[in-house]
């Protein structure tokens, strides 16, 4: 009670906060002109923030839009090569302009550029990750976008939208901020129906009605499909979500001590600590706290999952993309979940054609129902190649050298590195262990051993060593997790295809 008490005394925790914006915010869809007014009042939000002890990131488009300012180009081209070039000269004239905005105020910010390719790769993952937490201990601002130049269709993540919801997931954030042209999401199309209904709280996405016929500008990618994915993906991580109006940045700072003072301080939470699963609810809820709330601007906030999945879980199903299928039967679906992993003889097909530790999906087959869909429930690092799981599915453990000449593992795949959608996780399902696998690198990356693996007291030391070095290392925006925390899975977000570009 006395530690709620001088939590209380010290007043609200401060939190990580991503801003996304997008183009049409940086610069005049016509005109390309920098829109300095707003990227003035972004840089005093930002700093703000700051001094009030939060932990800043900012997601920026406007390379492209800047680059056709500056080499007087109308229209944004079409060719791929004309964008990348035009994205280099704009990536440095708008860091530039970033800069010179922030060194009004003595803020020091850095530049990170990301691809699809960066976020794949689980040491450049865990990498990246480790110098946006080194430079927010810093104090300096990091301003994160795609790296346009490299970045192809295959490696691009395909909007800045889900660029920030990543960057906010991959730092354990309390907010995200998508920035749009309009104050909040609508039943209806606000500007052609005069009754649309604003939508101010979103529990559930999934039975979300809204209008999101609001396309990109020209300049840009996203439009407001892909800020509902991207709010699907946050909130997902256990991240709070929040529509806004960009044309009134100041909104945000309101936002921010609205939902701060959301917290009912005489109530702890779950586990009697500021342990994650604890935090997460109680930091947004809007009704427990009887304490009299500031005014608050208009925007739609989506509510964190109470159990979010994190680390390597949201790794494995949303970092990577997956290059094949495994079908199992009812009884391997749920045999893993009660921890075990995937054995050959509960593979009944394959699909696609995909190498030893790439990403796949795994979907149900009912023998039961022949005639229903086989349904996807997670995704998973095989240990075999879709050639290898071909010739040993549905076979006992046993049989495997002699039909492959060789035992790299006797499971298709880890239970470590099986990870599950919302829904299908049975509930209840911890920190996973697989009694006998292959080894694990601090990375993260499972590699496989040839010829046998090592003992369960052994695995279950190397995967211990493994936690320690990401939590000493890779808890950015929250510190450290408690000891017994539990790792739910989430559904799958659905990436919108072209839609809105």
């Amino acid at each position: 009670m006395e530690a709620d008490s001088e939590s209380f005394m010290r007043g609200p925790r401060p939190l990580g906060v991503v801003i996304k914006l997008g183009t049409s915010s940086i610069v005049d869809e016509k005109s390309h002109e920098p829109l300095l007014s707003i990227l003035t009042l972004i840089v005093e939000t930002a700093v703000k923030l700051r001094k009030d002890g939060h932990r800043v990131i900012i997601v920026s488009s406007g390379a492209i839009g800047v680059g056709l300012r500056r080499m007087d180009v109308e229209k944004r081209p079409k060719h791929l090569s004309k964008l990348q070039a035009l994205a280099a000269i704009g990536q440095c004239r708008l860091m530039s302009l970033w800069d010179s905005l922030f060194n009004h105020l003595r803020q020091p910010i850095a530049q990170i550029l990301l691809t699809r390719n960066d976020i794949a790769d689980r040491s450049r993952y865990l990498n990246a990750q480790r110098t946006i937490n080194e430079l927010l201990d810093m104090g300096v601002i990091p301003i994160v976008n795609e790296n346009d130049t490299l970045a192809v269709s295959e490696i691009k993540f395909g909007d800045n939208d889900t660029l920030s919801a990543v960057t906010a997931a991959m730092v354990h954030a309390d907010l995200l901020f998508l920035m749009t042209d309009v104050d909040c999401l609508y039943d209806k199309n606000p500007r052609t129906n005069p009754d649309a209904q604003p939508i101010e709280v979103v529990e559930d996405i999934s039975s979300l009605v809204a209008d999101v016929s609001t396309a990109g500008s020209s300049l840009g990618t996203g439009g407001m499909s892909t800020k509902i994915v991207a709010a699907r993906l946050a909130t997902s991580a256990g991240v709070t979500t929040v529509i806004t109006k960009s044309s009134n940045p100041g909104n945000i700072v309101n936002i921010v001590k609205y939902i701060q003072s959301s917290r009912s301080p005489s109530s702890p939470s779950k586990s009697g600590s500021d342990s994650e699963e604890g935090d997460t609810p109680e930091i947004m809820s809007s009704s427990t706290s009887s304490l009299k709330k500031p005014a608050i601007p208009l925007h739609t906030r989506f509510l964190p999952s109470p159990h979010p999945v994190r680390d390597r879980y949201f790794w494995i199903l949303h970092g990577l993309r997956p290059h094949g299928t495994l079908f199992i039967d009812t009884g391997c679906y749920k045999a893993l979940l009660n921890k075990a992993g995937l054995l050959p003889v509960g593979v009944v097909d394959v699909e696609g054609t995909f190498h030893q530790q790439e990403a796949v999906r795994i979907c149900v087959v009912d023998k039961k129902h022949p005639g229903q869909q086989p349904q996807e429930v997670g995704r998973c690092l095989t240990n075999y190649s879709s050639a290898e799981v071909s010739r040993i599915k549905g076979k006992h453990t046993s049989e495997i050298p002699g039909l492959l000449g060789y035992m790299d593992s006797e499971y298709v795949a880890q239970r470590e590195s099986i990870s599950f959608f919302s829904g299908f996780h049975g509930g209840g399902v911890s920190r996973p262990v697989t009694p006998v696998g292959s080894g694990v690198n601090l990375a993260g990356m499972v590699t496989p051993k040839r010829r046998g693996a090592g003992t369960p007291a052994q695995e279950e030391r190397r995967f211990e060593a493994e936690d320690k070095e990401l939590e000493e290392e890779g808890l950015v925006m929250r510190g450290k997790k408690e000891e017994g925390q539990q790792v739910r899975f989430v559904e799958e977000v659905k990436i919108v295809g072209e839609e809105g570009k």
